[in-house]
């Protein structure tokens, strides 16, 4: 039986165990902290997840979303908070039936490695280091955290799901001809908690992701089950860096409390000793990793944030990272379509039977342009969610984008609704939506409300810019 090694326990690796087990692979999955389902482990370093069509697809594949759709909450669009308390609700889709999903990231690794675990040939090592990688033996080194000792093991192709620090990532540079960057945003994020009311209920609108954007920085809440909302301060580190806020202004309970009053009165009700609150969770990092190539001679090959980190603006993180899972599933079926092999071993060619560097390599090409695609879109959407969701003209301007897709759904389909509703290559997305953005300037120019629009003019220039477009939804 083929035998892969998974280094990294998270969602990624998680989902993966369960896409190889189904194919008949025997998987070992080393991950460097203890077992989440077991201690309490990341507290207040992550941000809850936006769960959509990418990710959803993913978890039909593996038989698991019927149970995942338990622990997850709806959010039909974007809920605006301005400085005065009031509130609009700005749809994320066409309807109703467009929406992304409000889920727990322990809950939902949890739940992977649970469903991994019924399947015999996945094994789970906790507490397990990686410390290097030996590319000619094929050999991986990691250090028993528990009994503090050095444990090498040899694995016919590895795949590192390490996440954005990744371990293995930092063996890769050594190697000639690696490129690689990163790059840190002047922003962190904080975590808080905004408890639920009374028997359980909502203190907001539930089926809503909550934005206060406030220019240059902002606070947002995704809604948990038991009825609170976990809620992400994302501000710059600095006041040296030019911004006016920052964390490092924000050193005590009273500054903390005036930050508050000032920028999000109507929060102050709902955390209780909110400044206490504040000073639980350490401060986030906000990166952007790219790199290239993901694969060295099928050894090893990195996926998820391994590959391409992104900061979290677009909610598409996880979903990506499951979209690899389902891309490197359908590289293995064909080269190796599924009644070629079987639980007892594989029918084609080579030693093992398995040619890793022909599906690495076809799975690095396939999906290396749109992972550099998805970490620019979340970039930019990072300026539209705290700035541009308040101007009139942002709000014209996604009356207009609503208008057409309802007149030319096939042609004009929201750069959000490609990537979020639709799985179309992340880097289509990328390209429209830029075209689409000039539609939208031109039609909106030194206009204040839909009833201007010259829809004759729209349907000319969407018909010559726009080639249809095949359903993106499968």
């Amino acid at each position: 039986m083929n035998k892969i090694t998974i280094i990294g326990a998270g969602l990624a690796g998680s989902l993966l165990s369960v896409y190889l087990a189904k194919k008949g692979f025997a998987v070992d999955i080393y991950e460097r902290r203890t077992d989440m389902r077991k201690t309490n482990i990341d507290g207040g370093k992550s941000i809850n997840l936006a769960l959509s069509t990418r990710g959803i697809h993913a978890l039909k594949e593996i038989g698991m979303y019927d149970e995942i759709k338990k622990i997850a909450l709806p959010m039909y669009g974007r809920m605006i908070h301005s400085l005065n308390g009031e509130t609009q609700l700005q749809p994320y889709g066409k309807d109703k039936s467009e929406y992304i999903n409000s889920i727990s990231r322990s809950e939902l690794n949890k739940m992977l490695m649970d469903l991994a675990e019924t399947h015999p040939e996945v094994k789970f090592h906790f507490n397990m280091r990686c410390t290097g990688l030996d590319f000619n033996s094929n050999e991986i080194h990691f250090h028993d955290e528990l009994g503090n000792k050095p444990v090498n093991i040899k694995s016919e192709a590895a795949i590192a799901a390490d996440g954005a620090t990744s371990a293995v990532r930092m063996e890769m540079l050594k190697i000639p001809g690696f490129n690689f960057s990163q790059e840190y945003e002047n922003y962190g994020y904080k975590e808080l908690t905004m408890p639920a009311g009374q028997n359980g209920s909502f203190q907001m609108e539930k089926n809503a992701l909550h934005i206060w954007p406030r220019g240059s920085f902002m606070l947002i809440a995704l809604p948990n089950i038991d009825g609170s909302f976990t809620c992400t301060l994302f501000l710059a580190y600095h006041k040296s860096s030019g911004a006016e806020n920052s964390f490092d202004s924000l050193v005590s309970n009273e500054e903390v409390m005036q930050f508050f009053e000032r920028n999000f009165p109507d929060v102050i009700p709902l955390i209780p000793h909110l400044a206490e609150n504040f000073f639980e969770n350490p401060i986030g990092n906000l990166i952007t990793v790219k790199c290239y190539p993901w694969s060295i001679d099928g050894k090893v090959v990195l996926l998820g944030d391994s590959a391409h980190a992104m900061v979290p603006f677009f909610g598409q993180g996880m979903n990506a990272a499951f979209e690899d899972c389902t891309y490197l599933s359908e590289i293995i079926d064909a080269n190796y379509p599924p009644n070629l092999y079987s639980r007892t071993g594989f029918i084609n060619g080579g030693q093992s039977g398995f040619n890793w560097d022909t599906i690495f390599s076809q799975f690095q090409m396939l999906r290396k342009r749109d992972a550099d695609s998805i970490a620019d879109l979340a970039r930019e959407n990072f300026i539209e969610m705290r700035d541009l969701v308040t101007q009139p003209r942002y709000q014209l301007k996604k009356k207009i984008e609503a208008e057409l897709y309802k007149k030319f759904p096939e042609r004009f389909i929201p750069k959000y609704s490609m990537v979020t509703f639709h799985r179309f290559p992340y880097s289509a997305a990328l390209i429209r939506g830029k075209i689409q953005e000039k539609i939208l300037n031109e039609l909106s120019e030194n206009k204040k409300d839909l009833d201007e629009i010259d829809w004759q003019k729209a349907e000319k220039i969407v018909s010559y810019m726009l080639p249809p477009m095949k359903s993106g939804k499968d």
